[in-house]
């Protein structure tokens, strides 16, 4: 069974669908079983979060409960916001494909830890979600910048081996 893409956004977002179900077809579909919808809003709207944390969440994941399977929740607002200078806008509409694929990566991670992988603790979660959308990240950005991923895969190994030397340095800094 698909997953199916809800717009509940004022404005339609045509191409934000399209990049919503290219997305989710670089998943495994083993990692998303039982997640049955993904909507698309203006803002998150639930009782159970604080007032202050809404204006700034990006997505939501709404367990399984009951009948209802799970779904995930995609604020578009958080990730392009309208009330900016033209500069932060600019900046924004640009990062903003990466940005909805890292918040669909880390729901996804968050509902594959929490209901396919039972021998995970819940302090465990919070790592093992970031590595699971670092991984995806690569591999969806690969597949979307083929000549670019190409050209640079040579020079990877030293790029990481700066980045790490740069971590360990900042960590003594510390």
């Amino acid at each position: 069974m698909a997953i199916k893409v809800e717009n509940n956004a004022e404005q339609k977002h045509e191409k934000t669908i399209k990049l919503v179900k290219q997305v989710i077809h670089t998943v495994p579909r083993e990692h998303t079983l039982g997640i049955e919808r993904i909507r698309l809003v203006n803002t998150i709207n639930d009782p159970r979060i604080k007032i202050a944390r809404v204006s700034s969440l990006p997505g939501l994941y709404h367990p399984k409960q009951g009948p209802q399977s799970a779904w995930l929740e995609v604020a578009l607002d958080v990730l392009q916001p309208q009330n900016q200078p033209f500069h932060k806008k600019l900046l924004n509409r640009l990062s903003f494909k990466s940005n909805l694929a890292t918040v669909i990566f880390s729901l996804v991670g968050q509902h594959y830890y929490l209901t396919l992988r039972h021998s995970k603790k819940k302090t465990q979660l919070e790592p093992l979600v970031r590595d699971y959308t670092e991984k995806s990240l690569k591999k969806w950005s690969e597949n979307q910048h083929q000549f670019r991923a190409k050209l640079f895969k040579p020079l990877q190994p030293v790029l990481e081996r700066w980045a790490r030397s740069l971590q360990k340095r900042a960590k003594k800094d510390r």
